[in-house]
């Protein structure tokens, strides 16, 4: 008689896993009362903002019924359809970009330049998407995770080293807020602080990030590397010498050469375009998309041609993109049920009284624990910065300290909870759980430090203001 195979758990699908969270959400609507601030005008930001003086429980609390939450996977994607139409555009541009074989040439050029030393190309990607991060790229990063997994693999490493390159290159500098609009931009100017002000201070806070996040991915890329049954992708691993990742070699010539130059130009343009011109997603996917035209141009391919290569990378990424909107639908929901302001108001009568030491922590663990359910930073920007401002004011913790607080409770889990993670982990083709293994280290291990850089900043009177 033959023995049962034990079945062993595997993590669900990523549009489960986002469901789960959204049925959460929906349990939780049931019992917590609904409630709103009242909403002002800002003279010096011209957005619609809380007015924390002024709060009112809705009497008779309309509850979501079944349909309502069924329809919230439509609508979430409707609300998310600003990131999801960016990373499909990108992403079919770089498709197209892919099939004219300059990415192959140059990902053999570049594991040839590395022989010998395919460590430092694992630091090369990362210190890439630190910079990605720096400029506040977040789901504009996305379109290029991929592509970095992809080349780590090919020097010999496992997808997880790859992946860990790609998001905690991202993760540490995307929460450090040094040029980053969506949170430190807005937080800033809705308190009325100067626009990027205390940047010395979060060059710091960058770099504990980065050396942290260097020390775990280099750990973890070593070990592997001498001993694969180390791996978290030890049955993808394990094979993976046999494949032939780099593809057949395309050679480097004039045209391609040209797309490499023009492709750098456009990162650093839509750098230079999100910082100083406030650029959205529809001028960058404007960029990229005379960026192909130009390639479609030079490598000799009819429209007809380019829209099929470019219908083909899009049509990659298409999952994680949905995965997008149903993360959004979280937020639907929320806004539906009328608890995020409730939610918000417990928090601040939650801190009245404490101490700053525990006024930090407080903040910044529940600002850490609201991103499990709502991954805009700059939504919860929005909501929650005209009440920690006069928060900040009447227990004498200036209001630069409350954005970093702020910021650094956001930015670092959006790379660790699922409603913000699962789609980087879709993009990156390495299953949620293998990655929650790895992270919940080293982004635990920045958690840590983002408190203490907290106190300390507290402790200098980290201004202005």
């Amino acid at each position: 008689m033959e023995k049962k195979k034990k079945r062993s758990f595997q993590i669900p699908h990523v549009f489960v896993i986002l469901t789960i969270i959204m049925a959460i959400v929906w349990v939780v609507s049931f019992f917590v009362p609904s409630g709103n601030f009242e909403r002002v005008l800002d003279p010096n930001s011209g957005r619609e903002i809380v007015n924390p003086d002024v709060f009112n429980f809705v009497e008779e609390k309309e509850y979501i019924m079944p349909d309502t939450f069924f329809e919230t996977f439509y609508n979430g994607i409707v609300g998310g359809i600003g990131i999801m139409g960016n990373l499909l555009i990108c992403s079919g541009v770089l498709g197209f970009l892919e099939s004219t074989g300059t990415f192959s040439a140059g990902i053999h050029k570049l594991v040839r330049a590395t022989k010998g030393k395919e460590l430092s190309l694992v630091v090369i990607m990362y210190v890439l998407f630190n910079i990605f991060g720096v400029l506040g790229y977040g789901e504009g990063a996305y379109p290029f995770y991929a592509l970095g997994v992809s080349v780590i693999m090919s020097a010999g490493f496992d997808r997880l080293t790859g992946t860990a390159a790609v998001i905690l290159g991202s993760c540490g500098s995307f929460a450090c807020g040094m040029l980053n609009m969506f949170t430190t931009g807005i937080s800033q100017q809705i308190v009325g602080l100067p626009i990027f002000s205390g940047m010395g201070y979060r060059f710091v806070v960058f770099l504990v990030f980065f050396f942290i996040g260097l020390a775990y991915l280099l750990h973890y890329a070593i070990k592997t590397r001498k001993d694969p049954t180390k791996s978290y992708c030890y049955e993808e691993y394990k094979d993976q010498a046999a494949q032939s990742d780099l593809g057949e070699e395309v050679p480097m010539d004039g045209r391609r050469i040209f797309a490499l130059i023009a492709f750098v130009a456009l990162v650093v343009i839509q750098g230079y375009g999100c910082v100083a011109l406030k650029w959205s997603f529809p001028n960058i996917t404007a960029a990229y998309i005379i960026f192909m035209i130009i390639l479609a141009i030079v490598f000799r391919v009819g429209p007809t041609e380019m829209c099929n290569r470019f219908t083909a990378g899009a049509a990659r990424v298409l999952g994680p993109a949905l995965a997008i909107g149903f993360a959004n639908g979280v937020m639907v929901l929320l806004n539906e049920a009328n608890i995020m302001d409730t939610l918000v108001y417990y928090m601040g009568n939650a801190l009245q009284g404490k101490s700053p030491m525990v006024t930090l922590l407080i903040i910044y663990v529940f600002v850490t624990a609201l991103n499990f359910f709502v991954v805009s930073g700059s939504g919860k920007a929005v909501m929650m910065m005209p009440i920690l401002s006069p928060l900040g004011q009447m227990l004498g913790i200036n209001q630069q300290v409350m954005v970093l607080t702020y910021q650094l409770g956001d930015g670092l889990t959006n790379y660790l909870w699922p409603a913000g993670c699962v789609v980087s982990c879709s993009l990156c083709g390495l299953d949620y759980g293998k990655w929650f293994r790895f992270a919940i280290k080293a982004i635990g291990t920045m958690m840590v430090a983002a408190y203490i850089l907290i106190v300390i900043a507290n402790a200098i009177g980290y201004g202005p203001f």
